[in-house]
């Protein structure tokens, strides 16, 4: 028994640390979009599904001695792709679909070594029911998850902090190894078992009686959907707490620690479920997390939304996995509940993370997911008496009006919203008071990436976070006066074009073909500059790394994700790839303007470690229409920092005690939260 319990919970453990592992290394590649780590999830749970099938099928179809051959000839095959170390050849050039890259480059490096982890549970499970016929055999599927959650919360704050990504991956390949003979051992162990417990008609150890009838189609459907929901608005609530903070480890594992948290509570004992427990809360959370959905103060202020979110997902998963654990089968048809289960979870996943944005032109998924689980709680509990039905359709009504609302809000004065891997993009007109302060935004999720106004006379007035006073402004106007040449990463509405004089150039980086599109055809910035304005599509990162040297006078990195720079643009490797295409006497200026993260302190250990000089404006843009922001300038000249329209316009920056040096190969977010 301990053979056993010790391959389930080692496979559990690399199963869920190796999600962070892998995401993190390939996060940089696709310019550090939350959508890398939903796409992940979705890798994960269809080969998570894949693995429950084999279990299924060689369970049913196959000899238990040909079975254990099987597995193990693919146990030995599988450790040949070790260390899971991402190859260099399959980074984006540019013009690629981003998530069938990211599918394709999780199978080749990680893809038989998952298949095989995923396939354990259910696989040893059904060894042990075989060898332990009297055994509580769900015990082992509570502790299967208790290792996978162990997992999620040591990455941020043990393997994340202290341990570099690519020595995690040889790590976690050297535990691999491991695993590999446990788990041989234990289906060798398993042909050596010679049960003689008489087995009777109903095992007072298991709920499930032995000799119980076999699931119905409809238990199979509801397996289905309560998994699928659980799913679905874990990845929709992930998407929704990350897209406007930063795409990291820290905030992807949150909500998947609480999700197994709601299997290991449900599946080790009948007691940590209640409906008479759950059902007020449930009713209750989903209807502030409706709410929330159309108000904007609630999803803009963190302290309420990622507290709200995150419980409203615990209190749903509670419920969805609590009605499967009452519904669980007798031990001889688990492999087909595992099934099931795991199908749920893959179609609920694929539906956000592969559908939902070729269907929404905007993040609509978790409010339908919402009214969803009204309707699925109404079915589930169609035998209680018929007020509680009538309750949760009701209660799917109220949901649903304020998902509407939160359409609604989003359609109103918009004249544009598309959606692709890289987040939604809106541009709305607005209404002020004066014809001549009329304005058109541009918006990526909720977060202001630009604006122009809308009057011909005042086009070319630089606006929002690029005013005179500000940090970009600055070093502008403190570089080279003469023809200028300016990098630009992050093009957004293209504002910073307006700056551009005669016999200037301005090259413009951006990863998403659609802030291109939409900066050209919704905004005018780009064609009445006087500057000769260049765009290129594609990470500015990588793109950088191919081109010969520029000759900046000015570099910007002003690449939004979110309301975050993209953690590969602010590494020191990524400042020697910056120098390389400055001048001497030009500045590097980082946009690190954050309600959540203390970036300044970032840049300057990188500028120091290189011997370079920083200096941190912060404008407060009062009386003035600007944006309130944070620019650090980074040079090599000292003469820059010393120019009169910089002269005691810079502040300190205020160093972080034990802040490591960020590289490709190290960051943690964790420290840096305000």
């Amino acid at each position: 028994m301990l053979l056993y319990a010790c391959t389930i919970f080692a496979s559990a453990f690399l199963l869920f640390l190796v999600q962070p592992i892998i995401a993190k290394q390939i996060l940089p590649w696709f310019g550090g979009s939350a959508a890398v780590w939903t796409t992940c999830l979705v890798f994960f749970q269809v080969a998570l599904l894949a693995g429950y099938a084999y279990t299924d099928f060689t369970t049913r179809k196959l000899k238990p001695r040909t079975q254990v051959i099987v597995h193990i000839v693919l146990l030995l095959a599988s450790l040949a792709v070790l260390p899971i170390l991402a190859d260099v050849s399959w980074k984006p050039l540019g013009n690629e679909d981003p998530g069938a890259r990211i599918l394709g480059l999780l199978i080749a490096t990680i893809g038989l070594p998952y298949l095989l982890l995923a396939t354990t549970g259910p696989l040893v499970q059904a060894w042990f029911a075989r060898s332990f016929p009297l055994g509580t055999v769900y015990r082992l599927f509570a502790l299967s998850n208790l290792a996978s959650m162990l997992a999620l919360i040591s990455y941020p704050f043990i393997f994340e902090t202290w341990i570099a990504t690519a020595s995690q991956a040889i790590w976690w390949s050297a535990g691999y190894g491991l695993f590999a003979i446990l788990c041989a051992a234990s289906a060798i162990a398993s042909l050596r078992a010679n049960p003689t417990v008489e087995i009777p008609p109903a095992a007072a150890n298991d709920p499930a009686p032995l000799a119980a009838p076999a699931p119905r189609r409809f238990d199979l459907i509801l397996w289905l959907a309560l998994s699928a929901m659980g799913s679905w608005l874990l990845l929709a609530i992930t998407n929704h707490i990350t897209q406007n903070i930063a795409s990291i480890p820290f905030l992807w594992l949150a909500p998947l620690t609480l999700y197994l948290l709601t299997f290991i509570l449900c599946f080790e004992s009948d007691g940590w479920y209640r409906r008479s427990v759950v059902l007020g809360p449930l009713a209750i959370i989903l209807g502030f997390c409706a709410w929330g959905l159309q108000t904007s103060s609630v999803t803009l202020d963190i302290k309420t939304a990622i507290p709200l979110y995150l419980a409203g997902l615990f209190i749903c998963c509670m419920f969805f996995h609590g009605e499967l654990a009452k519904m669980r089968p007798a031990p001889r048809y688990l492999t087909q509940f595992y099934l099931m289960v795991s199908l749920g979870g893959a179609l609920g996943g694929m539906f956000v993370g592969l559908i939902a944005p070729r269907l929404f032109p905007s993040y609509s998924e978790l409010g339908l997911g919402i009214v969803v689980t009204a309707i699925l709680a109404a079915i589930t509990l169609r035998k209680l008496p018929i007020l509680v039905w009538l309750t949760a359709m009701a209660l799917s009504g109220v949901y649903g009006y304020f998902w509407n609302n939160q359409l609604n809000q989003l359609k109103e004065d918009t004249r544009v919203m598309t959606r692709n891997f890289y987040g939604t993009l809106r541009t709305k007109d607005t209404s002020p008071t004066t014809e001549d302060a009329a304005m058109r935004r541009l918006i990526h999720g909720v977060i202001l990436h630009g604006e122009q106004y809308l009057n011909p006379a005042r086009r070319t007035e630089l606006t929002t976070y690029y005013g005179p006073d500000s940090g970009v402004g600055l070093a502008i106007k403190s570089a080279n006066p003469v023809n200028q040449k300016v990098g630009v990463i992050g093009l957004g509405t293209g504002t910073l074009a307006a700056w551009g004089k005669t016999g200037d150039t301005y090259r413009f980086y951006d990863i998403n073909p659609q802030v291109i599109e939409v900066a050209q055809s919704e905004f005018s910035y780009l064609k009445d500059s006087k500057a000769a304005i260049e765009t290129s599509l594609g990470d500015a990162r990588l793109s950088l790394e191919r081109e010969e040297p520029q000759n900046f006078d000015v570099l910007v990195v002003d690449a939004f994700s979110s309301d975050a720079i993209p953690v590969h643009l602010i590494t020191n490797e990524a400042m020697k790839v910056y120098l390389k295409h400055v001048k001497p006497g030009g500045a590097i200026v980082f946009h690190v303007t954050n309600r959540f993260l203390k970036l300044a302190p970032v840049v300057k250990k990188i500028a120091d470690s290189q011997g370079l000089l920083t200096a941190l404006v912060i404008d407060d843009a009062e009386e003035t229409a600007y944006s309130k922001t944070d620019w650090v300038i980074v040079t090599r000249d000292k003469a820059l920092l010393g120019k009169p329209a910089l002269a005691g316009k810079t502040t300190p920056i205020d160093e972080i005690p034990g802040l490591k040096l960020w590289t490709d190969d190290f960051s943690s977010l964790y420290q840096i939260l305000k």
